[in-house]
């Protein structure tokens, strides 16, 4: 048992939506499931209905978590060659609906309440269609993050927005309706579906949206710094997180994360886990070689001097939400349209914008990732969860950040078990990353003048040590680059604690006094 319940996320209406269901007895998944469902509404600049998701759940008394992955499929038009024929050499990053799959999120969440819910389906996506329907004031994000649709067919309500003012989604709010009252079959066969086949010509079948976009499979894990850090397995990127931190836990790591050594470390190992991603993250993909060969690529990290790594070059929009019951049942939970509002693109009858999750697909000819039909796409979604030698929950952890994820992720993870600092000092201090290109989505297949950027706020030794040791580094502004991260901690009294990202201006720690 814990003392109080507690959901962190981007926005206060979602957090408050996921307090309330648990302070009314429902269990952290109901409370995953009824705030992941307000942020398809009141954050479409992040996820939507017509995007992914991907969740780990840690059950007490289990000592493996519980492992969702909802990314969608291609459709069974998708066809390389096709896009080769044209002249691309990379998938299309918007305005294309080959890049978009059918989305995961909603089958996610029906195959989290057909396991885990204790609550009524209609009663925890209640809340949203009210929220749709009855309008919220438009945050800054938001309003910003609209004038990029300006243009944009179907995203006329989402144009023109000032902070402050209400926003309402009605064709969003009928959707949800639909799949509150029909299930799954209510959204994928109902209007979105039919829609999404028709705009496809031939892209999409009913077949592939009568197809569940969600499993159960089996999550991925590493010892580090004392404890077992859980990530999910491929076709997401979490083994980048895992490989990373137990690269990390056998160098001789500073405790002062002020250090320039701590920097330099956890860039070293980042690159050393990350380098040939390229080839090695597809759907399917057995990583178990990597993470046990974490020593031997720990042994060519020098602390003197940046180490070389192969280089391959070629031709975001997500939010992560902690959820933790009174019970001590805890869901890392990441929704995402990959970048921004996806495509660019929206199903007509819906409103829905669609994902652009196929960027991750490649174009070379054999590649295990080679976009095709049915396939998933390699994801940059990672949500982790941090458990002690007795398997009880320590940590509940992820951010939004594209590529970036996992180096984000693992300086929150090190501070903490680490560095031993407070949750909402790590998720406050400053943050370095990897050059992620010009899409957030780069960093494993470009070469670019700058190899680390350092939020504002970074201490000076960071980047006077990185140059010291021969990497080029810059400046960079703080905000959404540097991810929207989320952490709860439950100490060993089961005393749990909360951190929302301060970037996110909206960012939003509820708790559920009695635990839910």
């Amino acid at each position: 048992m814990v003392d109080q319940g507690v959901v962190c996320s981007v926005d206060p209406h979602v957090s408050r939506i996921g307090a309330d269901v648990l302070a009314n007895g429902g269990n952290a998944v109901d409370a995953a499931i009824a705030a992941g469902a307000a942020l398809t509404v009141v954050a479409p600049h992040l996820c939507g209905l017509g995007g992914d998701l991907f969740a780990l759940v840690h059950v007490p008394g289990e000592t493996v978590p519980a492992y969702l992955n909802a990314s969608g499929r291609a459709g069974s038009g998708a066809d390389a060659a096709g896009l080769r024929a044209e002249g691309h050499r990379a998938m299309p990053f918007r305005n294309d609906l080959r890049s978009a799959t059918v989305p995961g999120v909603v089958d996610g969440w029906f195959k989290l309440h057909e396991r885990y819910g204790t609550r009524p389906m209609a009663e925890l996506l209640a809340p949203a269609i009210e929220l749709a329907s009855k309008g919220w004031p438009a945050t800054a994000m938001l309003a910003n993050a609209g004038k990029t649709l300006d243009g944009v067919a179907g995203a006329e309500d989402l144009v023109g927005l000032e902070v402050g003012a209400t926003v309402t989604r009605e064709r969003t709010a009928a959707a949800l309706r639909a799949t509150a009252e029909g299930g799954r079959d209510g959204f994928y066969l109902g209007d979105f579906g039919r829609g999404l086949v028709e705009i496809g010509e031939g892209l999409f079948t009913e077949a592939d949206l009568a197809a569940v976009q969600a499993a159960w499979e089996e999550p991925i894990s590493v010892d580090a710094f004392g404890h077992r850090i859980w990530s999910a397995a491929p076709n997401s990127q979490g083994y980048l997180l895992l490989l990373a931190l137990a690269i990390a836990d056998r160098l001789d790591l500073p405790v002062d994360a002020d250090d320039p050594l701590w920097a330099h470390y956890l860039v070293e190992a980042a690159r050393q886990a990350g380098h040939d991603r390229p080839e090695r993250l597809f759907d399917g993909a057995d990583v178990s070689d990597l993470l046990a060969a974490a020593g031997e690529r720990a042994a060519r990290i020098s602390p003197d001097a940046k180490a070389d790594v192969p280089v391959h070059q070629a031709a975001g929009g997500t939010t992560y939400m902690a959820v933790l019951d009174g019970n001590g049942m805890g869901v890392s939970y990441i929704q995402s349209n990959a970048a921004g509002f996806g495509t660019w693109i929206f199903e007509p009858r819906t409103g829905i914008g669609l994902q652009n999750r196929g960027t991750g697909f490649n174009l070379e000819p054999g590649h295990p990732a080679e976009y095709g039909p049915g396939k998933r796409p390699p994801h940059t979604l990672v949500p982790a969860l941090v458990t002690r030698a007795d398997g009880s929950l320590r940590l509940v952890a992820g951010s939004m950040g594209g590529d970036s994820q996992p180096q984000i992720v693992s300086q929150l993870i090190a501070r903490v078990l680490h560095g031993g600092e407070p949750v909402g000092a790590a998720v406050g201090a400053p943050r370095w990353r990897l050059h992620p290109g010009e899409t957030g989505f780069g960093t494993w297949t470009g070469v670019y003048e700058t190899d680390v950027e350092f939020e504002d706020g970074s201490p000076e030794a960071w980047g006077a040590g990185l140059r010291d040791r021969g990497f080029a580094v810059a400046p960079a502004a703080a905000g959404s680059g540097f991810g929207h991260a989320h952490l709860i901690e439950i100490d060993e009294a089961g005393h749990a604690e909360g951190a929302a990202d301060p970037r996110a201006e909206t960012g939003t720690v509820a708790v559920a006094p009695n635990g839910g």
